[in-house]
């Protein structure tokens, strides 16, 4: 560094290396706590202080009881009519192609005993190959693409199997620490037999580099657990000269479900 060049000043946000040892840490302690004999756990923590956000995103106060059947009378209604096939291809929804790496990805919803979930509700939502949404708080300064609204949904089959077709997303910058990156993902919201019965989570691709470093995903402590929130590359769903193909199966219940969302996460 120059004499004559002033230092940087520094940023108010924590660094990088400061979230990275603090999940480290937590990490550990898990494990050894696992060592000891402590229970596994599943899902994310609600307190994660490396995740700002999450000490906002549970409840804070006892639960109240509701009349479901009210909540009801006032919730959308979808049927197998409601919803048509040609909703699953995210690339065919405006008059030219979008801009990306054209995928498929496939998998099937199950319960906790391998069983096929059957006619359920399947929404998805993402960013764009340049890691930009189509939202007015998305002020990421990443060209939107004409071509590419970035919401699908489908119904589930006999076979409890979903697809979609779409493109790649890119990663995206978000304002939880000092050069935050969220790795590329799909969110996934599904659908039981009632509007009130939602379960939403987060779909990634292998080796992404953003892994170590996110809160989010690390905000499940334990690996296996978040192993089961990456798809894999499927050569036989890719297309030839068309579109690569991933798979990735949704585990509703048991001790390897899919982790879900709690209430209000929205990264």
């Amino acid at each position: 560094m120059s004499p004559t060049t002033p230092p940087t000043p520094p940023h108010p946000l924590r660094p990088q290396s400061a979230l990275s040892a603090e999940i480290q840490a937590i990490h550990a302690a898990y494990a050894d706590g696992r060592a000891a004999g402590a229970p596994e756990e599943h899902g994310t923590r609600r307190d994660f202080p490396p995740y700002r956000s999450s000490l906002l995103r549970h409840p804070t106060k006892d639960l109240r009881h509701t009349d479901p059947e009210t909540i009801e009378l006032w919730s959308p209604a979808f049927g197998h009519r409601d919803v048509h096939p040609l909703e699953a291809d995210l690339t065919i929804q405006h008059n030219g192609e979008p801009l990306g790496e054209r995928m498929v990805v496939t998998g099937r919803v199950l319960d906790g005993d391998g069983r096929p979930v059957r006619g359920q509700l399947v929404e998805i939502w993402q960013a764009n190959s340049a890691g930009r949404y189509i939202h007015k708080r998305d002020q990421h300064p990443a060209p939107l693409d004409p071509n590419f609204t970035g919401v699908g949904r489908c119904i589930t089959g006999a076979d409890g199997s979903y697809r979609f077709t779409t493109i790649k997303p890119g990663p995206y910058p978000w304002k939880n620490h000092h050069n935050a990156w969220r790795p590329a993902h799909i969110h996934f919201s599904l659908f039981g037999t009632d509007f009130t019965q939602r379960m939403i989570t987060q779909m990634y691709f292998p080796g992404d580099p953003l892994f170590a470093l996110d809160p989010i995903y690390q905000s499940i402590v334990d690996q296996e657990a978040r192993d089961r929130l990456v798809a894999r590359y499927d050569h036989d769903v890719t297309t030839h000269e068309w579109a690569t193909g991933y798979t990735w199966d949704i585990v509703l219940s048991g001790s390897g479900r899919t982790w879900m969302e709690p209430e209000g996460d929205d990264e």
